[in-house]
């Protein structure tokens, strides 16, 4: 395994590996502090490709005034140790200043999609996103690209840049990946006090809920749902909701009140983004 630092130092690996044949090429983009989420994208991108590109790196520009950037958990040691131990090819650790040499005046910006769910609390974070993810893809070049369904609203607006773009990769969803007790893997859940890490399984046990509520027939219209998700939330005394939406995936266009789940064309998203504490959690499940 190769651990590089810079982006020619990484051209350079990447153009001798294509001249000796080992493509396809997976990327799979992180801000670090691994997980076993992490380490099922990984563990995908090496089935699916030649070359598996990990890069780990605490993007600035996704985050805005008042969050964690600073704080954000970062530890690489322990991060190379689980990319060599699940085969990873090359490790990419930039630096800021490799990555924004300069104050960076050119951003992608993908509309509609962004304004939504966390772009509603998040003002520019999807801007940081898809900027530093486009810098990847010019960079690696990968066949694949590798994104866990946690975010799904990332993976939304990804795959909405790349068609818009007409960018010549393939983005793969991969399921999100939970605790024994159902809370959703996230490098942030460090941050969590005992009692904030107990209440915290309300997010996954709402979900079940729903979807047992919808398989029923006990609750049918997105307001129903909605209403079903935030008295579960509510019943943890530390949650508070930031959202919780229903809404036709990838388009994300948020269902009405009345509308029946059943009658949505396509996957329906239910999504959650809740406060423990310092703490926000997303978390979501497809119907």
């Amino acid at each position: 395994m190769k651990v590089i630092r810079t982006i020619e130092e990484l051209r350079s690996e990447l153009r001798e590996r294509t001249r000796s044949g080992h493509e396809p090429v997976g990327l799979v983009p992180t801000m670090g502090y691994l997980h076993e989420g992490h380490a099922s994208l990984m563990r995908k991108a090496r089935e699916m490709t030649q070359t598996v590109v990990l890069s780990i790196f605490v993007n600035p520009i996704q985050f805005g005034p008042g969050e964690d950037y600073e704080t954000y958990p970062r530890d690489e040691a322990r991060d190379l140790e689980l990319a060599r131990a699940e085969g990873v090819d090359i490790v990419f650790i930039p630096t800021v200043e490799v990555m924004y040499p300069q104050p960076i005046k050119t951003k992608v910006s993908v509309a509609d999609i962004t304004s939504l769910l966390c772009g509603a609390s998040r003002p520019g974070h999807f801007d940081g996103v898809t900027t530093v993810v486009s810098k990847l893809f010019h960079i690696v070049k990968p066949d694949y690209a590798f994104f866990g369904m946690k975010d799904a609203q990332q993976v939304a607006v990804i795959e909405q840049m790349v068609r818009d773009l007409s960018m010549d990769i393939t983005i793969v969803p991969c399921p999100i990946v939970r605790e024994a007790d159902g809370l959703a893997l996230s490098s942030r859940n460090v941050y969590l006090k005992p009692e904030e890490r107990r209440q915290a399984l309300v997010l996954s046990r709402s979900l079940q809920k729903a979807r047992e509520a919808i398989a029923s027939g006990q609750a049918e219209t997105a307001g129903q749902i909605r209403q079903l998700l935030r008295d579960t939330i509510s019943e943890a005394p530390l949650a508070d909701i930031d959202y919780v939406e229903a809404a036709v995936f990838p388009e994300l266009d948020p269902l009405q009140d009345e509308d029946k789940i059943s009658d949505a064309e396509g996957r329906v998203l239910l999504a959650l983004a809740v406060r423990f504490g310092r703490t926000r959690l997303i978390d979501n499940t497809l119907i």
